[in-house]
């Protein structure tokens, strides 16, 4: 099959009868007949050389090869509507577009989504969002798909792309309260080598971390790697185990003075800047402009007002 030889109105057609799982529906959520869209999914199933649907109780299931053009044909609409849309006549508080966004772990959804949310039900009630988690390798090409709208964190190899720093911050050391190793330190500055003492628990989706440890040489002292920032709390509450975290978010977890920090000097990797990313192909998007607007009133500033709860 050419592409050249597909109708825009069938792959319309397609995507509503995927949507609505019964053709009489996607016919009138087009406007047209149902023996209209009858033949046109016939055409289309010439076309593709596959039924692409078959019957099911109450309408009709997708095949296998339907399954797989789903989100191309969503994504491709997608990007047209938003090609020939009217870019001046966004209005915040009528529209009701979903913006998709990556955030770079758990933590970073808690630190951004309480504000995007409370100011958005104030300025534009009626706007989604929705929290997407992709591989960086993934990112550049779903933002410029149109798949991921923006991504907030630190994401240094994410090439094509445009960005806003939104704060600085830095890698600290965080531990319970009491913990033996505080004995040795003085203050909270002290030097990398003291952490040969220490075993840790690490997160997954932040990766310098994990890369931190490897260039100490203390892989061998990781004896946890999680998947979750929320999961860091309890257990180091419980036990010796230390983590390498952002200084944000010691402050978010200290609120109660549960924990303590202490600051390597010469830790590797240890300063980076929390930015929002969006793809250069949207740059003139109003939907965009705002969006990006309304996160760097919220959150371009410095987080420091002291660590970890001091």
């Amino acid at each position: 099959m050419n592409v050249s030889d597909l109708d825009l109105n069938l792959l319309r057609l397609f995507n509503a009868i995927y949507t609505c799982n019964k053709v009489s529906l996607a016919a009138d959520s087009l406007g047209i007949s149902q023996p209209a869209a009858s033949q046109g999914l016939a055409r289309l199933r010439v076309l593709v050389g596959d039924p692409l649907f078959v019957r099911a109780p109450g309408g009709v299931r997708p095949t296998q090869r339907a399954e797989r053009l789903a989100a191309a044909v969503r994504n491709a609409l997608e990007i047209l509507d938003l090609a020939l849309a009217d870019t001046d006549a966004f209005d915040p508080a009528q529209s009701q577009r979903v913006f998709r966004i990556q955030m770079m772990s758990d933590m970073g959804e808690d630190r951004f989504l309480p504000g995007l949310l409370a100011e958005m039900e104030r300025q534009a009630p009626r706007i989604g969002l929705k929290s997407i988690s992709l591989e960086t390798l993934e990112l550049a090409q779903a933002m410029d798909n149109a798949q991921v709208d923006f991504a907030f964190g630190y994401f240094p190899r994410l090439n094509g792309t445009r960005r806003v720093q939104l704060f600085n911050d830095r890698y600290v050391v965080m531990l319970r309260k009491r913990h033996p190793l505080l004995l040795r330190a003085k203050d909270h500055r002290v030097p990398a080598a003291l952490l040969q003492q220490v075993e840790f628990v690490a997160v997954e989706t932040h990766l310098d971390t994990l890369r931190m440890l490897k260039l100490l040489g203390l892989e061998h002292r990781l004896r946890l790697v999680s998947q979750h920032f929320m999961t860091l709390p309890s257990i180091i509450r419980a036990t010796n185990l230390c983590a390498i975290v952002p200084d944000t978010t010691v402050s978010e977890f200290n609120r109660h003075d549960e924990f303590a920090y202490i600051e390597p000097l010469d830790l590797p990797l240890r300063n980076f800047t929390v930015s929002l990313y969006w793809s250069r192909r949207f740059e003139q998007d109003a939907g965009i402009i705002w969006f990006r607007n309304l996160a760097s009133q919220l959150f371009a500033r410095s987080p420091y007002g002291g660590k970890g709860g001091k």
